[in-house]
């Protein structure tokens, strides 16, 4: 293990940002460890419904508030995408291809997951299991795709953003928000938030790019105006406090995201800032901590596509065993939080199943092209006919004589030719 790490330290080109990485995975850690802790699978007459300890237990939305960073993987995703469309447009790669490329390795491992649930559900609906566990399941597994699929657009739509002021999706948030509790407009108007929320804290990504975030005074005005903002949103503006979604709830700031999620967002987003010298020190003088980080930026999509199977691979297979506390008990004291918090290593055993079998699809190739046996591109290359050459008499007279490299002059040919050597 320590040769493994000290040659990632090592192999690790100086010119590489380790605190995107490192912010990266962070993001990653607490989207995983949310879903785990604010999520259960409760066995109810034969079927099995989706609850929340928040529902039970709503001040513990302070944990929400940990775990709910998706802000950081868009300022991370906004800061990385635009670096690289400006390197791809420096050397000449066009747009289309460079897009290709960024979305299959967004989407290459989705595939695993669409055909396992695929059939999962398919064999539980031919063995009779109720359409409410089936909905469920599939709600719980399929969930993390709505997340591919808005960052897909603002990828695609990375060359118009490139400048974009992060102040114009901001107000855009601001006044749908507006509409839609201020003046009881209709409540599908929130869904135009679900584009203009997380564009947000990737036009900051962007504005990272441009150097425009540097300073550390940028840092802090971002984490006190997003904390005092989200701070009154909820005390005087009736947001809820909780920044994901709870069950039977009449708001959620997450489905669409509401004004208070992007002004939590703007927070999140100021401390990452805060943070990147911090973390850049620290992974260049521990590689262990930089070989982990590199590592789980390796599988990131893996992981994030498989968390929520592996919580529920758990769950089915501790059904055998009883109603285990935890697991699949109502979440609605403080018992079930201890117990649920034990679970843990055993969720993120499971997972560790699931990255070995499907990991591989993460980073699979596309297989090349062949190459066509003539034609362009082909290595076999055909020799091209010349004209025959008529040499002199005399030059021909002895079938191993060597010619005279001097020119000679054909009868029927005035124009001097070169004859070539025997």
């Amino acid at each position: 293990m320590r040769r493994t790490t000290t040659h990632i330290h090592h192999a690790t080109p100086p010119t590489r940002d380790r605190a995107v990485d490192a912010l990266r995975a962070l993001a990653i850690t607490g989207i995983v460890l949310g879903h785990w802790l604010v999520t259960a699978l409760v066995p109810d007459s034969g079927t099995l419904h989706a609850a929340s300890p928040l529902q039970h237990m709503p001040w513990l939305a302070p944990i929400s508030w940990l775990f709910q960073t998706l802000a950081v993987f868009f300022l991370v995703g906004g800061h990385v995408a635009t670096k690289s469309y400006a390197s791809a447009r420096a050397h000449g790669t066009p747009y289309t291809h460079w897009l290709h490329t960024r979305l299959t390795r967004l989407f290459s491992p989705v595939a695993a997951v669409l055909l396992l649930w695929t059939a999962v559900a398919a064999g539980l609906l031919v063995t009779g299991a109720p359409m409410t566990t089936v909905h469920a399941l599939l709600k719980l597994a399929l969930s993390p795709l709505w997340f591919l699929l808005v960052f897909a657009a603002l990828t695609a739509a990375t060359p118009l953003i490139t400048r974009l002021n992060p102040l114009w999706p901001l107000a855009v948030v601001l006044h749908v928000d507006l509409i839609r509790f201020g003046l009881g407009g209709p409540e599908a108007l929130g869904w135009v938030n679900l584009a203009a929320g997380w564009l947000v804290p990737y036009t900051l990504g962007a504005a990272w790019t441009r150097g425009e975030l540097d300073r550390r005074r940028a840092g802090w005005l971002l984490l006190t105006g997003g904390t005092a903002a989200t701070a009154a949103l909820i005390v005087w503006a009736g947001y809820p406090a909780s920044m994901v979604g709870v069950p039977g709830a009449s708001v959620s700031n997450l489905n669409p995201p509401t004004l208070a999620a992007v002004t939590f967002g703007l927070a999140q987003c100021g401390l990452a800032l805060l943070l990147r010298g911090p973390l850049r020190r620290t992974l260049t003088r521990r590689p262990m901590a930089w070989a982990v980080v590199a590592l789980a930026n390796l599988s990131a999509m893996t992981i994030f596509l498989w968390h929520q199977t592996a919580l529920m691979a758990t769950t089915a297979t501790g059904l055998s065993a009883g109603h285990l506390p935890g697991l699949h008990t109502p979440p609605d004291n403080l018992a079930w939080v201890a117990a649920r918090l034990a679970w843990l290593p055993v969720f993120a055993l499971a997972l560790l199943l699931c990255w070995t079998a499907f990991h591989g699809y993460e980073h699979r190739r596309p297989r090349p092209r062949p190459r066509p046996r003539f034609g362009k591109g082909s290595r076999v290359v055909r020799l091209r006919r010349h004209p025959k050459r008529t040499l002199h008499p005399q030059a021909t007279q002895h079938p191993q004589a060597t010619q005279h490299p001097q020119a000679t002059r054909h009868p029927e040919n005035p124009r001097p030719r070169p004859v070539p050597h025997a």
